[in-house]
């Protein structure tokens, strides 16, 4: 669903502190650098560079190639209070770009599709405010720049290699640009955020023959179109109906020609579910299908089920913080959007599953400026006033988090 404000030119920008309002012409100038040089999971070099060279000019400790790419700032206020974590992903998507603007990228096949240019952005601005007024918070800030949110990633990877440790954080913090809700809203929701993502291939084994004798066959696309039929009532029979979900059959391929019976068929797809005690019940279901139907054909099949981000689920305490935050950035109530559930899946997950947090949606598109095509469209781009708003957001949630104790 995509929600509208009655007029998005009136976005009302004052509740920015004048150092942020200052700061915008930055922020979307390292926004567009990083939007001409994107790069892919696990190879955000470039990206890595720019970020430690800002960072190192405002005097920031930080660590660098962390799983391969990512970094983690420490901004030590000085005096003694908790750990908030910010984190901020990196990498860009495997897309030719096609929007016609003089930063576009310059990487062929390669694209800042999903706003992650502008999480970095938004994540150095923040920096470089807290930075400079050590004194409006107490305790310590990590800054988490995250590779490989696309694939196959580097939330989990970073975790292992202790970015939440040294010092021990206490919660956590993040945000999307997101083109499903106008600029000047915010989505923020305790619970369950976004999807759990799962993918699964499954590769059907039959008895090629030809066309006009189908009797000599075990005819492999016949028993694949059963079972893509037969996985749709998964959700509508065996998923309790107050729960979400999702399984889409993605890709079928299968046969050379018209007059040959084919005997291989592959199907793959991906599932989706937002309450956890679902974790390993798809993977049972979807073979325990595959399975009866092959016997009853006499086909055998080959299945490989994947696990890769678990549902973001939002602690109830931060995520009524970061409400609370957005009362005092954007309009209210307009501006507060809580039904903004996706079945996006993000990695942000793995973060919090090991500490309380909140991961929340930062609307970004504008209708009128025609910056409102969908995430991984080749024409996605964002209203750069959002970055502001970003930074604003992240700071007033140091601030009311990182308290003395």
């Amino acid at each position: 669903m995509i929600y509208t404000l009655p007029n998005l030119t009136s976005v009302d920008l004052s509740k920015l502190r004048l150092e942020i309002r200052n700061l915008q012409p930055q922020l979307v100038e390292w926004r567009r650098r990083l939007h001409q040089k994107p790069e892919l999971s696990f190879e955000e070099n470039l990206t890595a560079d720019f970020v430690s060279q800002k960072l190192q000019e405002w005097g920031i400790e930080h660590q660098t190639a962390i799983a391969k790419t990512g970094i983690v700032a420490t901004i030590d206020s000085g005096k003694p209070g908790p750990v908030l974590a910010i984190r901020a992903d990196m990498d860009a998507l495997p897309i030719q770009e096609e929007n016609q603007v003089d930063y576009r990228s310059q990487h062929n096949g390669i694209m800042h599709a999903c706003g992650h240019d502008g999480h970095t952005a938004i994540a150095l601005g923040t920096a470089c405010y807290l930075a400079q007024h050590k004194h409006s918070f107490c305790g310590t800030v990590k800054i988490i720049f995250q590779p490989a949110e696309e694939g196959p990633g580097g939330a989990k990877p970073m975790i292992e290699a202790g970015v939440l440790k040294h010092p021990d954080v206490d919660a956590i913090v993040g945000l999307h640009l997101w083109n499903n809700l106008p600029l000047g809203t915010v989505g923020v929701r305790s619970g369950p955020l976004m999807a759990a993502v799962e993918i699964f291939d499954c590769k059907i084994l039959g008895k090629g023959g030809h066309g006009a004798m189908p009797h000599q066959t075990v005819d492999a696309i016949v028993v694949a179109a059963q079972i893509v039929n037969a996985l749709q009532a998964i959700v509508a029979r065996n998923i309790d109906p107050i729960d979400s979900a999702v399984v889409t059959v993605g890709k079928f391929h299968a046969g050379q020609t018209h007059n040959v019976i084919a005997d291989t068929a592959k199907i793959g797809g991906t599932v989706r579910y937002f309450n956890p005690s679902y974790q390993g019940y798809f993977n049972n279901r979807l073979e325990q299908i595959i399975a009866g139907i092959c016997h009853s054909h006499g086909a055998n099949y080959q299945f490989d089920y994947y696990w890769l981000y678990p549902p973001v689920i939002n602690d109830t305490k931060m995520a009524e913080l970061v409400r609370s935050v957005a009362e005092t950035v954007v309009e209210t109530p307009a501006g507060i959007v809580p039904e903004c559930q996706t079945m996006g899946g993000e990695d942000m997950s793995f973060f919090l599953q090991e500490v309380p947090g909140c991961y929340f949606f930062l609307g970004s598109a504008n209708q009128e400026k025609n910056l409102a095509y969908p995430h991984h469209h080749p024409r996605f781009d964002f209203d750069e006033t959002a970055l502001g708003i970003g930074v604003e957001m992240f700071v007033r949630c140091v601030e009311k988090f990182c308290v003395r104790d």
